[in-house]
């Protein structure tokens, strides 16, 4: 259903609660106020198939927004809250919207935008005054609260987060049909992660992201409940869990790491039975993060492997995964084909580039070059990733693409020296790059963000190499550690490599946003 339909059957109950402001949202005023968005966007003249942005922090108008574009046709694309003036007017001109809204919280950056965006984009700032934006709230408070004429439902249109270049816009069709039509997002949730009508769903990432947003929205479809974390804090969501009894959530694995890296008593004076899933994805988590967090929260870990593109989606849920451990799953949208450099399938076991056959269509906006670039001469498109597929169908991930480190002409992908470093209980980040090597062209680096600043120095190098070297194949190893008090990581959990790797390479500049 739409959340309109439980704000005739329940318009009292709690569409989300945000925290820890404890700003409650309920399904009347969620469906009231999205009302008066879409008659708004309306008389701008915003018909199907038109677009708005909005760039803000996780507060209480953000999914009156969304929920008004979508109940209107509407493309809305939610921007990053930590992009520069002028990453986020590439963004606006690029997906064409209409109208764009942020928020007080975001005035300075919004100050920059005025001279920047095109004066026929309408100018919006929500929870408070922004100079040079009209007030969102004082705006649609003029319109009606009942459903425009003409509803049907849009969608999101996102851009990656642009660890390669430049953000590229993720279009896929509208969807046709009513309001009502169950997707099949909520399909899977109601099927593989145990969400019905009375979950209670924790989200604990920046709402921007393809996740949150959309789940948060699902969740919402099936009249349940959204705690959504204004920001993420390691304790500050385990006392959410007990608080509020929190049945699902989604999280990526550096918020595992970060719970796991709390002193033993903090982590155990909270109650987390009453999690039945929680999900996690955006990036790999390393196989011994997961023990533990099974070991801690049970057989609840749910993981799967999917992107904005929507082109495909494998999952697997804790039972799984310990029969095949580091397994990312197996595809219930799309066909898995493991690829070589010359789009040649290559045999089971063996690493290849991941392809998916038969899946959702997508389309890079106004870059025909990148949507080709995604696809083989099969017509089967790829995230970029690279993997390999075991006996039985589970998917494995090795790395990115673009990660790959070529040292002498062996290939070395840095994921799994990654993983074994973010182990060791002196590191609370890293990331494993190639820099120049005149002899190999290429040597393995790690960049270690320490658990306490005053452990960096030789010592700590020597005793991390070593540690690598106890487990791993020599080349797989650092040459050298270098210290970074904080690496230059997503909220979503994203590591910006090519940030990092650039200082190696005599690049001062980037388009990484």
């Amino acid at each position: 259903m739409h959340p309109s339909h439980y704000a005739a059957q329940t318009p009292d109950k709690p569409a989300y609660i945000m925290e820890p402001s404890g700003e409650v949202v309920t399904f009347g005023q969620l469906d009231a106020r999205s009302n008066q968005g879409a008659h708004f966007f309306r008389s701008l003249g915003l018909k199907r198939g038109d677009g708005i942005a909005f760039c803000m922090e996780n507060n209480a108008r953000f999914y009156e927004i969304c929920w008004a574009a979508q109940r209107s046709g509407l493309y809305f694309t939610a921007i990053s809250s930590r992009l520069t003036a002028s990453e986020i007017d590439y963004i606006v001109r690029d997906c064409d919207a209409r109208v764009f809204i942020t928020s007080e919280s975001k005035k300075d950056v919004a100050g920059e935008l005025k001279d920047l965006l095109p004066a026929e984009v309408k100018r919006y700032a929500a929870v408070g005054p922004v100079e040079g934006y009209e007030s969102w709230e004082t705006t649609i408070a003029a319109f009606p609260e009942t459903p425009i004429a003409d509803e049907s439902p849009g969608t999101d249109m996102l851009y990656s987060s642009g660890t390669t270049g430049r953000p590229k816009g993720v279009r896929i069709p509208l969807p046709e049909g009513e309001l009502n039509d169950e997707s099949p997002l909520l399909m899977l949730l109601k099927a593989l992660y145990n969400f019905d009508e009375n979950s209670i769903y924790l989200s604990p990432a920046p709402l921007y992201h393809a996740a949150p947003l959309r789940y948060n929205m699902m969740v919402n479809t099936m009249g349940a409940t959204n705690v959504i974390m204004e920001k993420f804090d390691p304790e500050e969501y385990l006392r959410l869990v007990e608080k509020h009894k929190i049945t699902n959530t989604q999280l990526v694995p550096t918020m595992f790491v970060r719970m796991l890296k709390l002193p033993e008593d903090v982590r155990n004076k909270y109650d987390v039975s009453s999690l039945k899933g929680a999900i996690h994805a955006a990036a790999p988590c390393p196989i011994p993060i997961k023990k533990q967090m099974i070991d801690w929260w049970g057989p609840v870990i749910f993981e799967y492997y999917a992107g904005t593109e929507g082109n495909g989606f494998c999952t697997i849920n804790t039972e799984e995964w310990l029969a095949h451990e580091g397994s990312v799953g197996k595809p219930l949208v799309g066909e898995l084909h493991i690829c070589d450099e010359d789009g040649n399938e290559v045999p089971t076991g063996e690493a290849g580039t991941v392809y998916f056959a038969n899946g959702n269509e997508f389309s890079y906006w106004k870059d025909d070059e990148k949507t080709k670039e995604s696809r083989n001469d099969k017509g089967w498109s790829t995230l970029g990733d690279v993997g390999y597929v075991d006996e039985e169908g589970y998917l494995y991930l090795t790395d990115r693409k673009a990660f790959m480190i070529i040292s002498g002409g062996v290939n070395i992908y840095p994921q799994e020296t990654e993983n074994l470093l973010i182990t060791h209980p002196k590191v609370a980040d890293v990331a494993v790059i190639g820099v120049p090597n005149e002899e190999f062209g290429e040597e393995v680096k790690a960049v270690v963000q320490p658990a306490n600043w005053l452990d960096a120095g030789p010592d700590l190098e020597a005793e991390l190499i070593e540690f690598c070297r106890r487990t791993l194949s020599h080349i797989k190893c650092p040459k050298s550690v270098d210290f970074d008090k904080e690496l230059p990581r997503h909220p979503t959990g994203k590591l910006y490599k090519r940030l990092v790797r650039d200082r190696y390479w005599g690049k001062s500049g980037s388009k990484i946003v």
